[in-house]
């Protein structure tokens, strides 16, 4: 039986949205619904951003310790109910349980560790000559978020502003909404006081772009594709409110000659498929010395096939069709199919499942090579020098993340500082949810976790004496 989520979270109370019409929630794995969730309206959001605009004045004059305190009472609670949430995770977005569980909702809890942390380590006040320079929150922010990790971009956007001293407005996915309503019934529990947090539902033409536009929102902070993020960019520029944006990838990972290549391989075929593929910062191109071509192409094939049973299936159909559609551009283009293709996988038959896919023989005006596919779908492209593997790697619109391994730590360093892009894994170096997550190019402005996540939320006032 499904689950009727009839509420949305305003000024400090479940309340019942403005129309009755609701969206059904799609279990990617069996093709039901599993839920329903309100349609709000451009009127709901209206309501959510008088809340927050009442609630600002008291909660922006907060100790942040105090601020601080609430966080770690949520935290604590969404450790609590690690279970529940890893469940409904799986249901909305297809994440296998132990992805759900491990990094679907492990990561958020260290997310909010680090703010809580931050919020005394951080210098809300600092002398510079003879002006005191402090910092203030922006005022009423309204965060839209996707479905690829539905509960750790709350968390990206929600804590930083809250330690911050601004309240806010939060559209989750229509795709994916579970895990915020259970984040919120945890908000709620933890004792935010009304106005602080609230949350809306509905689609991004409507309650998206209400929120972008709202004369009242002060910040809009937006994960997603490009194409809508433009879209906000322009309605908020009408107001000429601050904008952070975190959109798409299409990450090269570069594998200098010299290094490991197996282990470099396995790794990159494991930074391309996480999450199903359903990753902005995937690694999605691979770059290989010519000479290394072939036995990159058959370490690849090997990890790909092998990681068969421990992807999901993708969110939902029109994601399905839109992958498996790259995948026959690919061929259609000339491209060769190292493993995988656009059939389902064998012994499946319900669920929006791709096999992992391998493409070689890729050339860089493809368009696998540069449109974001957001399913397992690597190419291999081979380079002669360093400087065509450079080239090829900032060919791209894009510029969010990206690898490069190499014989010692210096070289790939060095390599890297020539990457136009705003995250490079050093030889397999680990995700840091403290160092700064964002893009160049097209992939969007401003930066989410650690200090630098939360400076995105404060103003700058200098008192001059």
């Amino acid at each position: 039986m499904s689950k009727a989520y009839d509420t949305i979270y305003i000024d400090g109370a479940w309340t019942a949205p403005s129309s009755t019409e609701t969206i059904d929630v799609v279990d990617p794995g069996t093709e039901q619904v599993v839920a329903t969730v309100p349609q709000c309206t451009p009127a709901d959001v209206d309501l959510a951003v008088a809340a927050a605009r009442r609630a600002f004045p008291g909660w922006a004059a907060t100790a942040p310790a105090e601020r601080a305190a609430l966080l770690t009472k949520a935290r604590d609670l969404l450790a609590e109910r690690t279970d529940a949430m890893a469940e409904v995770i799986t249901e909305d977005m297809g994440a296998p349980a132990w992805l759900a569980s491990r990094v679907q909702v492990g990561l958020p809890l260290t997310v909010l560790a680090s703010y809580i942390a931050l919020a005394e380590e951080f210098p809300w006040e600092e002398q510079a000559g003879t002006s005191l320079v402090v910092r203030e929150p922006v005022g009423v922010v309204g965060a839209i978020t996707p479905w690829n990790y539905p509960l750790h971009q709350i968390t990206n956007k929600l804590a930083p502003a809250l330690i911050a001293g601004c309240t806010v407005v939060v559209k989750a996915s229509e795709v994916a909404p579970q895990a915020a309503h259970l984040f919120f019934e945890i908000l709620h529990d933890a004792g935010f006081p009304p106005g602080v947090v609230n949350l809306v539902s509905g689609t991004g033409p409507v309650v998206g772009e209400a929120i972008a536009s709202h004369p009242d929102v002060d910040m809009v902070s937006f994960t997603g594709s490009t194409r809508a993020g433009t879209r906000v960019s322009e309605l908020a520029s009408a107001t000429i409110k601050r904008v952070a944006l975190e959109l798409g990838g299409k990450s090269a990972n570069v594998i200098l000659p010299g290094t490991d290549l197996d282990k470099a391989v396995r790794a990159g075929v494991d930074g391309a498929f996480r999450n199903s593929g359903q990753t902005c910062s995937a690694l999605t191109r691979m770059l290989v010395h010519r000479d290394d071509l072939p036995r990159a192409v058959e370490l690849a094939t090997a990890a790909a096939e092998a990681s068969a049973q421990r992807l999901g299936p993708l969110v939902n159909a029109t994601q399905f069709e839109r992958v498996r559609g790259y995948i026959a551009k690919g061929l259609a283009e000339g491209a060769t199919l190292a493993t995988g293709g656009a059939e389902l996988p064998e012994g499946v038959e319900v669920g929006y499942h791709v096999r992992p896919t391998v493409f070689t023989d890729v050339t860089p005006e493809m368009t696998i090579a540069r449109e974001e596919i957001f399913g397992p779908v690597l190419s291999i492209m081979a380079y002669d020098t360093e400087e065509e593997a450079e080239r090829i790697a900032n060919d791209t619109p894009y510029g969010l993340s990206g690898a490069v391994w190499a014989p010692t730590q210096e070289a790939a360093v060095a390599f890297a500082r020539r990457l136009r892009t705003g995250q490079v894994e050093i030889n397999g170096g680990a995700f840091n949810p403290i160092a700064p997550f964002g893009g160049y190019k097209q992939s969007g402005n401003g930066r989410e976790l650690g200090r630098h996540g939360l400076e995105e939320y404060l103003e700058v006032k200098a008192l001059q004496f």
